[in-house]
């Protein structure tokens, strides 16, 4: 069987963290900043996680086993 490519947008998004967890950034920083507070701006700087119901999702993408 060849081999499962992995999707080149997703590992450029979500990466690993060391217990396994999938890591992400908040949307919504990227444009018309202007109109929103440094509070939500703020906050959008941190890292997420993935959802767990998510996680099977983003990890078949990223050529991971489930």
């Amino acid at each position: 069987m060849p081999k499962i490519k992995t999707n080149s947008g997703a590992k450029k998004r979500f990466a690993l963290t060391g217990s396994g967890k999938i890591k992400r950034k908040h949307a919504f920083k990227s444009h018309i900043l202007t109109k929103k507070t440094k509070k939500q701006k703020r906050n959008l700087t941190h890292f997420g996680l993935v959802a767990t119901c998510d996680e099977g999702n983003v990890k078949a993408l990223l050529g991971l086993k489930s």
